[in-house]
């Protein structure tokens, strides 16, 4: 199914069925990341919580019409006021949600979070970043060698011929001198709903620090590091993050 975003395009999203007294989960894709490459696990956390879902492939990527003009250093704000919000207001018409964002989905998640929409009632991301670190940007450039080593090819079963288009769009905007500045500490304290904030121990692109930064400055925050994985725990350790997921909707919606 199709949104309109309008002046850029449609974009692709699937429902997942659930009750209609139960707050829908949003999720949140990552930089190189589409509705498909969650594999199976907003179905598990949906059927865990007994929610709906929604998910969605953000412009430029999966099955959504392609990028209409170059990225810019703002692209993370950029998608969370204008995009967000354009497959949100028709889709949930006014139902409450609970957003789940990982990596570049989870920094959109917690720019939403500061706007305090009406109906949000919590946020939960996975190797969300507020702030750039060194060890980010080393393994953009590690990705960026394998890409031109022809080893990360397999993202064109995601995202067909628009893979090279969206690849640098992510690579190029961080590695920019420019995005070393890039920061959004500053808005946490904005953030009046609860907040979960997971990571894997062994996170090839992001430092406890992410973690330790949202805990205090999100008025609201939960920080909990996740054994056995790295930058996406929901694929390389999906019982530990199920579980913490599961818990946190559970104390939200008084299940």
């Amino acid at each position: 199914m199709m949104v309109e975003l309008q002046g850029y395009g449609r974009l692709h999203y699937e429902w997942i069925a659930g009750p209609e007294q139960r707050p829908v989960l949003v999720f949140l894709h990552e930089g190189l990341g589409c509705t498909a490459m969650w594999k199976a696990f907003p179905q598990q956390l949906c059927a865990m919580t007994g929610c709906p879902g929604l998910v969605y492939d953000r412009l430029g990527y999966g099955l959504s019409d392609p990028l209409v003009k170059p990225r810019s250093v703002l692209y993370l704000h950029e998608t969370t006021l204008v995009e967000l919000p354009a497959v949100l207001d028709p889709l949930l018409q006014g139902r409450p949600y609970i957003v789940i964002g990982h990596s570049d989905g989870g920094s959109i998640a917690l720019l939403h979070g500061a706007t305090q929409p009406a109906g949000l009632l919590g946020i939960i991301t996975e190797a969300a970043h507020v702030f750039v670190e060194d060890v980010t940007l080393d393994g953009i450039r590690t990705a960026l060698q394998a890409w031109d080593a022809g080893k990360l090819r397999g993202l064109e079963r995601y995202h067909g011929d628009k893979t090279s288009t969206i690849f640098h769009a992510w690579a190029d905007t961080w590695l920019t001198p420019s995005f070393a500045q890039w920061n959004i500490e500053g808005v946490l304290a904005s953030i009046a709903c609860p907040v979960l904030a997971l990571q894997g121990e062994g996170d090839q692109y992001g430092t406890a620090a992410q973690l330790e930064s949202i805990a205090a400055r999100a008025p609201r925050a939960l920080p909990h590091m996740l054994p056995d994985c790295g930058h996406t725990p929901h694929l390389e350790n999906p019982e530990a993050t199920l579980a913490a997921m599961s818990a946190f909707i559970a104390r939200l919606h008084g299940a």
